[in-house]
């Protein structure tokens, strides 16, 4: 058989025979394959690193098949090709139909043969990966547009003299995670905006979050007085979450239908800032605990009275902690403010000049991801709600 440059592939024949295994040996003497040896399934067991199992099937197992289902079983990426002296009819559907990527009958082909059938369920099985993993991806890319349009949802407000403002930035490993808000018009024509935070990170807390928003506009949109949708959310909450530690941080802001006021309740979360020149924190006098914490005491409203013009930012903790200029140091609630204030400088100056399209949370956002020096570590949701005194 002529030499070739093509890589090596390496296989593992799995057999007690010895004379059929240095015929196999002898085959495949001039081809790119390296060859080894394992006499029993047991010795197999730390071996199957390799890209092809030739399993030579016992006759006595021709019917069950039970050492092939259990190669099959076996972790790893390897293909299965299977060798027998039985030519039986509907033998080659079983071993197919089992997982295998081919059958052989002894002594019917050739070296050359035989390393092109290896080589092709080598590459079939290479093959079923790819797609295996493409589905995989796919499946995981529809959860993520799933979660992401519980989590990120489309703001319910028809009035429309309202700036509604919303920005999301996943952490820096590009998933989401439990960071979520939401904002809606109810039926008196206030308007309730809602940021919150599930403790922890990853695919569960995502879930969460999403559940906890949806349950929140629920309720809102059922126009249940606003302490009484903080309840829900928290039933919700303990039925839902995976283990009895889990909790969540939420703000939510319920504004005056006349727009000239402001009802707040903190749930053990960060306390929203009043958007301006300088940029200052609303009142956290009445802050209440977190959702999902075993202790006495709900939640009080904190009527804030506002002036004919006016702008509210909520966000998450994940830009309070953002580290600065690649120190330890966080940029923290004073560091914010005075960030937030600036953005607002630079709005202003650019509206006069030349408007660029980007909004007060664009910038807010970018700002952040520049002082900490690129992606930050966290997830970040910014709502920012504003009332230019006009109808």
């Amino acid at each position: 058989m002529a030499q070739t440059t093509t890589s090596p592939i390496s296989v593992l024949l799995v057999g007690e025979d010895d004379e059929d295994a240095a015929r196999l040996e002898e085959l495949l003497a001039d081809a790119p394959v390296v060859l080894r040896r394992a006499r029993t399934v047991d010795d197999a067991l730390g071996a199957m690193d390799v890209d092809c199992v030739l399993l030579d099937l016992p006759s006595s197992e021709a019917d069950d098949l039970t050492t092939l289902h259990w190669l099959l079983r076996q972790p790893g990426t390897h293909a299965v090709v299977v060798r027998t002296a039985l030519s039986e009819p509907g033998l080659g559907l079983r071993v197919i139909a089992a997982g295998a990527q081919d059958l052989l009958v002894k002594g019917e082909m050739g070296g050359a043969t035989l390393y092109r059938v290896l080589r092709y369920a080598v590459q079939r099985r290479q093959a079923e990966v790819q797609e295996r993993e493409l589905y995989r991806a796919q499946v995981r890319d529809y959860e993520a547009s799933r979660l992401e349009r519980a989590l990120l949802p489309t703001p319910l407000v028809g009035d429309g003299s309202v700036e509604v403002l919303v920005g999301y930035r996943a952490g820096r490993d590009g998933l989401l995670g439990g960071d979520f808000y939401d904002v809606v018009e109810r039926a008196d024509g206030s308007i309730a905006a809602v940021v919150g935070d599930v403790a922890g990170h990853g695919p569960d807390e995502a879930a969460l979050g999403a559940t906890l928003r949806t349950a929140w506009r629920t309720a809102m949109l059922a126009d249940l007085a606003p302490s009484r949708v903080l309840d829900v959310v928290e039933q919700i909450l303990s039925a839902e979450r995976g283990r009895p530690e889990i909790f969540a941080t939420l703000v939510m802001v319920v504004v005056g239908p006349d727009r000239r006021w402001l009802d707040l309740y903190l749930c053990g979360h960060p306390t929203p800032f009043l958007l301006g020149r300088p940029t200052t924190a609303l009142p956290a006098d009445l802050r209440g605990r977190a959702l999902g914490i075993p202790a006495l005491g709900g939640w009080q409203a904190r009527r804030v009275q506002l002036d004919e013009q006016w702008r509210v930012a909520l966000f998450t903790d994940g830009m309070l902690e953002t580290t600065v200029d690649g120190t330890d140091q966080r940029l923290g609630e004073d560091g914010l403010a005075e960030l937030m204030s600036e953005q607002v400088g630079v709005e202003q100056a650019r509206h006069r000049a030349a408007p660029d399209g980007r909004t007060i949370v664009d910038r807010v956002m970018e700002a952040v991801s520049l002082r900490h020096g690129g992606n930050l570590v966290d997830d970040t949701a910014l709502v920012v709600l504003g009332w230019s005194g006009e109808r």
